[in-house]
This record gives structure tokens, C-alpha cells and sequence, in this order.
């Protein structure tokens, strides 16, 4: 059944305030109205080259990776700096230095995670790193590369990617087809799958496809088509939102052993007009929760606790490339449904969306080069 679905965009308020406390002392703030109020939003860090991931750091320091190849770490005062020892990367397209995972227990083993297209040969494919940041985060050391797919592709197309540390203490890193449609049904690659690993880059025993003939070990579910966010929920669930073609992005629940059915069923057309595969539906494979038609492009995926915005509590929020906006979607059970479209000058192809440690919303805008955070607004 198709999904109801609101485009609320929200009016805009012409108030201008000047922050006054925060990371950025003295700039220049916007107000701006949503459904749950007004919200102030403020650059934090500005002049990214195609910024793609954020990840948060003690101590209000962070880490921005850029798709050329660059780790920015952003240190309490703003000053930032290029860190050093980073893999090399396939810069091609949609391709280059993608996600960073901080982990639960950095402040212990300092270790971080990036995802990235790892250059192979004429080739490239998804691959997993793991490195130790400096304490003045300006190197990373004993980095190695724990994971890639097999059997890389040319082109710089889907690589996904992004890796979540599940509550289980396992990775799950997300792969696109490299828009090799037919490999993502396919068992024996890696293509258009979530893996699944231990933090050494392990296969996990309790992978569903471990020692079935054919089958990669490290898949978790497959049937997917470009999976570029990646959250946990409130109780620890993994879902995901994935690039459609012309329409059928998708927000999925994910299950172990799970057949999400790209290319044999979805809910958009091919860029050409022509129908995908069977239809909308089939036997043996899973429903998305939420679909978009038309597409909105979307990248990066948060959701929001009961913190500052205790009104979204429970709520998804979702970064759109081409329709510069974070789409709210609402969450009861396992159904899901867009409530809101938060369309703002500084939502310009947005690339990741995070709850910080502050309760604020951070988001990149790759159209702006830049990070802003969003918080409910405290003036009247």
C-alpha cells in the first residue's frame, strides 16, 4: 500500500540573531520555522570541499571527511587540521573517503572507522578501515584496511556507504550495486548488500549466509541498491535509506538473511521510464517502510531521542541531494510516514544528518560546504 505523504515546508522567519554562546561565538544565526517550532540554525564549520560524513568526538572535537581523500579534525576552539595517514582512495564519481564511525569506546582505544572506495587495480570497490587517531588528532596510525569487496568494478558509481556500530559491538557497512544491477541478487559478491563484521574485521559465526556454498560470509542482507544512510533507532534496530532510481528511494528495517529485492521489485522507474524488473512487490522479498516517489535523493539518516527536540522524539530524520531539505518522518512500530520537509538556504544537498552529543541536529551541506548545527531556538 502506497504511504501518505505531507510536504510541509515550512515558512521561513526573516529574524536574524547573533549567537552569543556555542562553537562559533558571534555568528551570524537564522531562525527559521518547523512544525515543532522555531529552530535556530548556525554554521560550524565553513569552506568544505564535498564534505560526506561527521563523527563526534570528546570533548566537543569532531572529524569530517571530505570525498577527495580528506580527514578535517575539528578541534573545541574551531581550529582545524588535515589528518595525516589516511588510505588511499579512489576519488571517481560518487566515489572517495565516505563515512567515519567513532566508537562507543574511543576515549579507551582511540580507534576510528572510515568507509571509502579503495582503489584495485583499474577498479575500485567499498572497502573498511580502522586507524588510531593521534591525541592532538593530527595522524592516524597502524591503519589497515579489514575489509573489501572481492570483486571491484570500473565506473564511480554506488559504492554506498555507511558503518554503524550495532548494539551488538559488530559493524554493518553498507555497499551499493556499483550499478551493476543483477550483482545486488547475487549471493557470491559483495555488491548491493549490508555486511556485517567484528571490529577486527572478522566474519561473525552468526552471519546468516556462513557456510552456505556460493554465498560471501560477510553478507547480512542483500537486495539493495545504494545505501548512503545508516541508523540505529531507540532500541537498537538498523535501518536503512537507500537511493531509487527515478523514485523508489527506500527506508528499510534490517533483518538478518533479508532480500530488500533490488532490481526485481521497487517502487520508482529506471531514468529512461521504463518499468523496474516484476513490479512492486514479490514473493520472498521485504517491503521498504517508507518509499519516495519521486526521489528525493537521500544521504545520511539520524534518529532523534528525547532530547532538544522532544517533539521528534522516535522520529526519523533524513538528508535529501536534490530537493535541499531534511525530510522528518514519523515512526509508530514499524510504520513509517513523512511529516515534514525542513527546506532552509542552508539545506542545499544535504550529505549527512547526526544528533550530537549536544542534542542538537547537525547536518553537511555539500551545496554550501558546510557544517551547521540546528537547535531549538532559545530567543523570542
Amino acid at each position: 500500500m502506497r504511504l501518505t505523504l505531507f510536504a510541509l515546508a515550512p515558512v521561513l522567519a526573516t529574524a536574524l540573531v547573533l549567537v552569543t554562546g556555542g562553537p562559533r561565538a558571534g555568528v551570524a544565526q537564522e531562525v527559521r520555522a518547523t512544525a515543532a517550532g522555531a529552530v535556530e540554525i548556525v554554521p560550524v564549520v565553513t569552506g568544505l570541499d564535498v564534505p560526506w560524513a561527521i563523527g563526534f568526538l570528546p570533548g566537543g572535537e569532531m572529524l569530517i571527511t571530505e570525498r577527495d581523500g580528506a580527514l578535517l579534525h575539528i578541534a573545541a576552539d574551531g581550529a582545524r587540521q588535515r589528518v595525516a595517514g589516511v588510505p588511499d582512495v579512489a576519488a571517481d564519481g560518487q566515489g572517495g573517503l565516505l563515512d567515519v564511525l567513532v566508537p562507543r569506546d574511543f576515549s579507551q582505544t582511540r580507534e576510528i572507522y572510515l568507509t571509502f572506495s579503495r582503489p584495485q587495480g583499474r577498479h575500485a570497490g567499498t572497502a573498511l578501515a580502522r586507524g588510531i587517531l593521534s591525541r592532538d588528532g593530527a595522524r592516524l596510525t597502524e591503519v589497515e584496511t579489514l575489509w573489501e569487496m572481492e570483486r571491484g568494478s570500473s565506473g564511480g558509481r554506488h559504492f554506498g556507504s555507511r558503518v554503524v556500530e550495532g548494539r551488538d559491538g559488530l559493524l554493518y557497512v553498507t555497499t551499493g550495486d556499483r550499478g551493476d544491477r543483477p550483482s545486488a541478487q547475487d549471493l557470491g559478491n559483495e555488491n548491493g548488500s549490508v555486511i556485517r563484521l567484528t571490529r577486527a574485521g572478522q566474519v561473525p559465526a552468526s552471519n546468516p549466509f556462513v557456510g552456505q556454498e556460493g554465498a560471501q560470509p560477510e553478507i547480512y542482507t542483500y537486495g539493495h541498491r545504494n545505501p548512503q544512510g545508516a541508523a540505529l533507532d531507540g532500541q537498537g534496530k538498523l535501518w536503512t535509506v537507500e537511493h531509487g532510481a527515478r523514485g523508489g528511494d527506500e527506508i528499510n528495517l534490517i533483518e538478518a538473511g533479508t532480500n530488500y529485492g533490488w532490481p526485481v521489485i521497487s517502487y520508482g522507474r529506471h531514468y529512461s521510464g521504463f518499468r523496474i524488473g516484476e513490479g512492486t512487490a514479490a514473493p520472498g522479498m521485504a517491503q521498504p517502510k517508507h518509499y519516495w516517489d519521486p526521489s528525493i535523493a537521500p544521504s545520511g539518516m539520524t534518529f532523534v531521542g528525547d532530547t532538544m527536540f522532544a517533539e521528534w522524539d522516535g522520529d526519523i530524520l533524513v538528508g535529501s541531494l536534490n530537493s535541499d531539505l531534511i525530510s522528518r518522518l514519523e515512526v509508530r512500530g514499524t510504520r513509517v510516514r513523512e511529516v515534514e520537509r525542513i527546506s532552509t538556504p542552508e539545506t542545499l544537498r544535504i550529505r549527512d544528518v547526526r544528533v550530537g552529543p549536544d542534542g542538537a541536529v547537525w547536518f553537511l551541506s555539500e551545496g554550501n560546504g558546510a557544517l551547521y548545527r540546528m537547535r531549538v531556538a532559545t530567543g523570542g
